[in-house]
């Protein structure tokens, strides 16, 4: 029979792209963002085209590599779907809020690429591994409260999927996930630890300056240091990339019960301030 499954696809967003990396069909990815091959170095090589992300995406740059499949995700611009409409290809977009959605895209991503099999065992693999830490978090009487952001200016608190991962590590979130909030509001909930994932900040939030600006030197979490910057990838990419976060929070949240993972930097000292 013949294949009518799609062979040359175009990711317009990073999670899309290691979503196909864990079903084994990178190889059919034929154009990507800058974004996707810095969070999924296989896809880094010059037999990509690379092309705007689904904020910016452009007809001319996606038809040029004359893909039968588009796929994209949040945040979109109006304009940018409607260029990608206009090049007239197959589009998939994803618009993820939970745990629960992240495993749906996983399975539709790979019911369209013809794979229905390997998509349940990434999305198997993924329930076991934050089962695991779910378990072993389990066991601590504690649960901080925990504020975690996914932009600085404004404040904005991690996406509801981020809120999940605190809650399976044994956290309490704090703010309304997807939100703004002030700096006085997370100052008023005396936060046990301090999460940082900037989107497109990789590992450079400025934990130090962005607590003085804030004037959060007083803050439990900073007293004990308990103020950490994750790498963007970690927390922001709602694909398998989501574990490492996991691990990430969890050593955050109980640094005796886990090795340190990579992609986590704790905040240096400070001094606590009289107002």
């Amino acid at each position: 029979m013949p294949d009518f499954t799609p062979q040359r696809v175009v990711c317009l967003q990073p999670s899309a792209t290691l979503t196909l990396r864990d079903l084994a069909l990178l190889d059919r990815v034929v154009a990507c963002t800058k974004y996707c091959a810095d969070v999924c170095p296989e896809a880094a090589d010059t037999s990509r085209l690379i092309v705007s992300d689904s904020w910016t995406a452009q007809a001319e740059q996606i038809l040029a590599v004359k893909p039968d499949l588009v796929l994209a995700s949040v945040p979109y611009q109006l304009d940018s779907v409607g260029e990608i409409l206009k090049a007239g290809v197959r589009f998939l977009g994803l618009a993820p809020r939970t745990l629960s959605d992240i495993y749906t895209d996983i399975a539709a991503i790979a019911g369209i690429m013809g794979v229905p099999d390997r998509g349940s065992q990434v999305v198997t693999n993924m329930q076991e591994a934050i089962d695991e830490i779910r378990q072993t978090c389990a066991t601590s009487p504690l649960k901080p409260k925990v504020f975690c952001e996914e932009w600085g200016k404004p404040i904005i608190a991690s996406q509801p999927w981020v809120t999940e991962l605190i809650e399976v590590a044994g956290g309490e979130s704090i703010g309304h996930p997807g939100k703004t909030i002030s700096s006085e509001s997370v100052a008023d909930a005396q936060p046990d630890v301090l999460l940082a994932a900037w989107c497109g900040a990789g590992d450079r939030v400025p934990l130090e300056k962005i607590i003085e600006q804030r004037h959060w030197n007083n803050l439990p979490a900073v007293l004990k240091r308990r103020a950490f910057c994750i790498s963007d990838e970690l927390l922001n990419t709602p694909a398998t990339s989501l574990i490492g976060g996991l691990h990430a929070i969890a050593w955050a949240l109980y640094p005796d019960q886990f090795s340190r993972p990579p992609g986590i930097r704790q905040i240096g000292e400070l001094r606590a301030t009289v107002w």
